[in-house]
């Protein structure tokens, strides 16, 4: 049976915690001991406990002076530079929460980014949205569009290859691992990466195209959103 994890905070009743003080620091001890032995380093562990005189040690206090005492002659850049305290291991944990709580953050907005574009697909309009849900929404549409016309242009390279060569290239695909796609780069403006016409990609490239749909959403009923959309997106994604 696997044991539970341990939560590390302050253990309230007395009795526990000497306990938990008594077999922590007696596995601690022995872990020393067999590190020293299994890898012939100079180790030693001393451990004070508040009720207590005199301090737990391994190995016995003269091999734990000698080793000490050989620590001291090192170089202070030396002794410090492993050297951790309660202090900086607690930096290092706090600096590893907000590296996480960033990511999380990141995570939840494109969450809350793509929910907003499924809305617009079903009719909302976007009047209430700042100018950073905007520009985060306008890179997205742009990234999936993308996707879509590269698909599409992998799509038809299938279609127009011979039959044969068609089995070969999948007999390559199925024993070569397929390498994962780079990620799309920030909005720096649309570009069309499949040349379907000069009418399309000047369709494409038109800077405010997406601002157009979001205003004839927000201007139109829900019965005319397919044609809005329609007259407004490039003529090649309905075909």
């Amino acid at each position: 049976m696997a044991r539970s994890k341990v939560r590390l905070s302050w253990i309230v009743n007395d009795s526990t915690r000497r306990a938990t003080l008594k077999k922590r620091r007696k596995g601690l001890l022995k872990k020393v001991e067999e590190l020293s032995i299994l890898c012939g380093v100079d180790a030693c562990a001393v451990v004070y406990a508040p009720n207590e005189h005199q301090p737990q040690m391994w190995p016995p206090p003269p091999d734990t002076a000698r080793i000490i005492a050989r620590f001291r002659k090192l170089p202070e850049i030396e002794r410090t530079r492993k050297m951790i305290n309660q202090e900086s291991f607690l930096h290092q944990r706090v600096s590893k929460l907000v590296e996480q709580l960033r990511r999380l953050h990141r995570e939840n907005h494109e969450i809350g980014i793509t929910k907003l574009m499924f809305e617009g697909l079903r009719g909302r309009d976007f009047d209430d949205l700042c100018l950073e849900d905007a520009s985060a929404l306008t890179w997205m549409v742009e990234t999936k569009l993308r996707m879509i016309y590269e698909k599409r242009e992998e799509v038809s390279k299938r279609l127009a290859m011979p039959p044969r060569q068609l089995a070969a290239t999948a007999t390559e695909t199925q024993q070569t691992p397929p390498a994962q796609p780079p990620a799309p780069p920030p909005p720096t403006g649309w570009s069309n990466p499949v040349n379907h016409g000069q009418q399309a990609v000047e369709a494409v490239q038109q800077p405010n195209w997406v601002t157009d749909v979001m205003v004839n959403w927000s201007q139109q009923d829900s019965d005319n959103l397919l044609v809005d959309l329609t007259t407004t997106w490039p003529a090649t994604l309905f075909h």
